[in-house]
């Protein structure tokens, strides 16, 4: 869903835990889908971790857990909180439709496979890495408080923990932060630069002589 990256503050979903793969974020069995629909695929989210079998929902799963089961609305739940190397395993882009879906904005972890961050940051979910120590805080403030609000100021590439006022900062290309300020997907923002790519062509034709 293409929308507008300036200031995120909200509270967090946090899932302590490392590798977590393609294949968990969503089950291969919903590849199958022919829909291209963000929410169906929301809706299976994690689907084996949240749910049994017989689609009774597990109590020990966090996104079952009262203080966090609300699904992202504005301040609310925005940004998931995961362990290192966040997205491995197939590089499928339904990942990503699927954190979106759901409702998240951010991911925040401390690294990420890279396939997969791709994939985020071409469905407009943010992947923000942060140092191990400062992801750990994080763990532990939403651990003393479910309530702990954290704020992404994407124009400026920080995150800031508000429990604690700790602050770092992110590694975000030029272009893709153009593209979330101004929610453009790749072929938007060729659209928009396209009498600068035909002046481009214009100028090599003539020097080419063709």
């Amino acid at each position: 869903m293409k929308q507008r990256f300036n200031i995120i503050e909200s509270t967090c979903v946090p899932l302590p835990m490392e590798n977590v793969d393609t294949d968990q974020i969503i089950p291969a069995r919903f590849l199958k889908a022919t829909t291209r629909d963000e929410r169906y695929f929301g809706e299976n989210l994690f689907r084996d971790w949240r749910f049994s079998p017989e689609g009774t929902p597990r109590d020990n799963f966090v996104f079952n857990r009262p203080e966090f089961s609300v699904e992202p609305s504005e301040g609310i739940h925005q940004i998931l909180v995961a362990g290192k190397n966040f997205g491995s395993g197939s590089s499928r882009e339904h990942a990503a439709w699927a954190l979106a879906g759901y409702g998240f904005k951010v991911v925040i972890s401390s690294s990420f496979a890279d396939i997969h961050k791709n994939n985020e940051l071409n469905n407009f979910v943010l992947p923000v890495a942060v140092p191990e120590d400062f992801l750990q805080e994080l763990f532990d403030s939403i651990a003393a408080d479910s309530g702990t609000r954290v704020r992404v100021d994407v124009p400026a590439q920080t995150v800031t923990n508000l429990a604690t006022g700790s602050k770092v900062c992110f590694e975000l290309s030029a272009y893709k932060k153009y593209c979330f300020v101004n929610a453009l997907d790749d072929i938007d923002y060729l659209l928009e630069n396209k009498d600068r790519i035909q002046e481009y062509e214009s100028r090599t034709k003539k020097i080419l002589k063709i």
